[in-house]
């Protein structure tokens, strides 16, 4: 491929570019009894959680159009001399067009019509399933809203779970984070273990789980769209909140937002630490303290009602210690020990985790049916492991800092029946790596090494969504990714779906086909590596990207408010990346399967607000993730292929590590009067992989670890407007399992302990 450049000139000069956005669009019809239009209507569109509104009039045809409506949950008040006002409320997610209709009454006849909050409209308009929160979900389930906390994902989507510290979804690793839209590419494989953004500084959250349209990316297990705070929902206010708990645990935060007509902004700062950070190696806690701290802030100006600027920046440390296992006689010691890996009962280790990222957005409305967004942005992030001086028998250094920086730019049309999505994004690569390991034992060392790397990803994309008929929605998709660094790829990837509404019933039946391609990392080994792979019996290949084919066909149910939805699905994927350890058990490398096999099928259930005191949710997942050898890039074994090779896996699909059969969540977020409420959630898991099975020196008879349920419990209360006390509890009753003996980061993995701790929040203006 030539240089990417020329991939922006041409999109600039046909000015049709598009990419996931963070907006919709709200179409409506005002309608008098008998169904004749009503011309002057006044209608307005606002926030349920902010004070953004816009109002305008019905035409002639009695037609309103709301563009570049940001998703989340609306309510739509429509009034007319001689008539009386009806609200109705509407969810608007992204790239979406809900047309809603307004039948008015005459004035002094009572009647008012009522749409189930987070009831969706026009669902026939996507195939892709999605879960949609906002910051009260995440700010009443327990645990949700601590900066590195990943409830409000695990909580509420099928087949989503933290194992060996890092989240998996639908059997992968590679999710994808958007920030208003826009993604903050990250390639390195099982380097950083947080989210992107702390969940207190969320103001929506969508959550898409497979079959995404051609202008979304090749994430192909989890896409996480978020729409920060603005301040548009605060006037000149600042929360301010402390908590502490066991483990010495503190998670404090400061934030402060306000608004004008036409700007807002927010604010915040945040720190916190505990004595427990990463799943334990056994039950008990030793040597596995965190810290963090960070920034984020949000701006946006409207300097007329066709143009918008926003400006997102976060700057963020995470520091962890390396838990251990400070018996030498363990099991589990022992087993490291056997299976030629290094003890952890004499290390020392801590990985630090710096992050950052600016994006900035301009979004132009040409008129009602064309929308322009053009977002660049820069991304720094690095995983910086080190051993301590004293580690026996091998203390380790590893650093890796990787700079992004590119562009996306979005044009969205509407014609006829066809939404028109088209354009590119872009981003060029730098990685240097530096490495360093020094045996205290006696056993040979390499010198230290580092390399600096370059690399891009730039892909264009056409799709197109056509509502053939009120009931039947057509999905034709295409996205063409280059890929060039020490390799070059070219890829074009298809992808359809279309979604049929049942009259009357409104079920909606989906069914999608596509192609991904995901980029690999950026990884290069030098001579130290080297050096210490062939001691240990590896070598090293190229990592060429992972390729996906995805089927899906699901079913959407509403009955009075409820919503069921209900998926099948199956991934086959060609050089699946995955990574695995070299040297001591904490030194993740990349490394890509032959070929992998996801199937599934998942369930999410979720009320409406029930006697207007709460809300249940489900998710179920029933999931099979295999893989096949032989490893065919990164840490590989060397030909011919013998035993003393550690990857010497024989063929034939098995289960990977993080495979578990059966996954559960529901729960309950209850209102309750004097501005209070409870919530509870219930996760069990069926057991992951037992890595261990035949062995000799394995723990667990079968194929699988032990099933494990857990219960996490939080209350709150607001008092005087101002002031709040929440309280929350995460694995109620303490059971500890053995999560995970897949031999990385650190060895074994428990799930988490008990943890309990208050929090409260103190509001005030300035």
């Amino acid at each position: 491929m030539k240089k990417p450049a020329c991939l922006v000139a041409v999109v600039l000069f046909v000015g049709a570019t598009a990419f996931a956005t963070i907006f919709g669009t709200v179409r409506g019809i005002v309608h008098d009894p008998q169904h004749r239009p009503i011309q002057g209507a006044h209608v307005t569109l606002k926030a349920v959680n902010s004070e953004w509104s816009r109002s305008q009039e019905s035409d002639r045809n009695g037609e309103i159009d709301f563009t570049s409506v940001p998703i989340g949950n609306y309510t739509v008040t429509v009034s007319a001399q001689g008539f009386q006002e009806m609200q109705q409320a509407v969810a608007v997610q992204s790239d979406t067009s809900p047309v809603l209709h307004f039948l008015l009454s005459i004035s002094g006849l009572k009647q008012s019509v009522e749409v189930a909050e987070g009831t969706v409209e026009a669902r026939t308009q996507s195939v892709t399933p999605t879960t949609m929160l906002n910051r009260e979900d995440i700010r009443e389930t327990p645990g949700a809203g601590r900066t590195n906390g990943m409830e409000m994902i695990t909580d509420y989507v099928p087949a989503a779970y933290v194992t060996h510290d890092m989240l998996h979804m639908r059997g992968g690793h590679q999710v994808e984070w958007l920030i208003d839209g826009v993604p903050i590419p990250n390639t390195n494989i099982a380097t950083n273990l947080g989210p992107q953004i702390d969940p207190k500084d969320i103001d929506e959250l969508e959550i898409f789980r497979g079959s995404y349209d051609a202008d979304y990316g090749d994430r192909t297990y989890g896409i996480f769209n978020i729409v920060p705070r603005t301040g548009f929902e605060r006037d000149r206010e600042c929360d301010l909140l402390v908590s502490a708990g066991n483990f010495y645990q503190t998670n404090d935060q400061i934030s402060c937002g306000g608004h004008t007509q036409r700007f807002a902004y927010y604010l915040s700062g945040n720190g916190n630490r505990s004595d427990y950070g990463l799943q334990t190696p056994i039950p008990q806690v030793f040597h596995d303290a965190e810290n963090g701290y960070g920034g984020f802030g949000s701006f946006i100006f409207n300097p007329n009602a066709r143009n918008q600027f926003r400006l997102v920046t976060s700057l963020r440390q995470d520091y962890y210690q390396i838990p251990i296992d400070p018996n030498p006689n363990s099991t589990g010691n022992q087993i490291l020990i056997s299976s030629g890996e290094s003890p952890s009962y004499d290390l020392s280790d801590g990985e630090r985790e710096p992050d950052g990222y600016v994006v900035f957005s301009w979004v132009h409305t040409f008129d009602p049916d064309l929308m322009l967004t053009l977002s660049p942005f820069y991304h720094y992030n690095a995983a910086h492991y080190h051993g301590g001086p004293d580690d026996y028998p091998v203390s380790s250094t590893v650093d890796q800092d990787a700079n992004y920086g590119g562009v996306q730019a979005d044009l969205n049309a509407s014609y006829h029946r066809n939404d028109i999505h088209a354009g590119i994004y872009f981003f060029d690569q730098h990685q240097y790596n530096y490495f360093n390991n020094v045996f205290s034992d006696g056993s040979q060392n390499f010198p230290a090494s580092s390399i600096g790397v370059n690399g891009s990803v730039a892909a264009m994309f056409f799709n197109d969504k056509i509502k053939v008929t009120p009931w039947l929605t057509l999905i034709l998709g295409v996205r063409q990714t280059e890929f060039n660094a020490s390799i070059s790829q070219s890829i074009t990837d298809p992808r359809f779906g279309a979604a049929v509404k049942i009259p009357r019933l409104n079920w909606i039946f989906r069914g999608f086909y596509g192609h991904y391609y995901q980029a690999p990392p950026l990884v290069t080994a030098t001579g130290s590596v080297i050096g210490l792979a062939n001691s240990q019996s590896f070598s090293f290949a190229p990592l060429y990207g992972e390729r996906d084919r995805e089927y899906q066909f699901g079913v959407t149910i509403p009955y009075r408010g409820w919503t069921l939805d209900a998926d099948n699905y199956q991934t086959k994927a060609t050089n699946w990346l995955d990574h695995n350890n070299i040297g001591e058990s904490n030194l993740f490398w990349p490394i890509t399967w032959q070929a992998a096999v996801i199937n599934g099928w998942e369930l999410t259930l979720r009320s409406p607000d029930l006697w207007r005191h709460g809300q249940f949710h489900l998710a179920y997942a029933n999931q099979i993730a295999e893989a096949t050898s032989p490893i065919t890039g990164g840490l590989i074994c060397p030909t011919p292929v013998t035993t003393a090779c550690g990857l010497d896996i024989p063929p034939g699909f098995s289960p990977v590590d993080h495979d578990q059969r059966n996954t559960l969540n529901f729960g309950y977020n209850a209102k309750l009067p004097g501005q209070a409420y409870a919530a509870a959630n219930f996760y069990y898991g069926s057991g992951f992989t037992n890595g261990l099975y035949g062995m000799p020196n394995a723990q667990y008879p079968g194929v699988y670890l032990p099933a494990h349920g857990t219960v996490d419990l939080a209350v709150g209360k607001t008092f005087a407007e101002k002031y709040s006390l929440s309280f929350n509890a995460l694995n109620v009753g303490d059971l500890r399992v053995q999560l995970d003996n897949s031999l990385t980061f650190g060895g074994f993995h428990w799930n988490d302990p008990r943890q309990v701790y208050v929090e409260f929040r103190y509001r005030f203006h300035y």
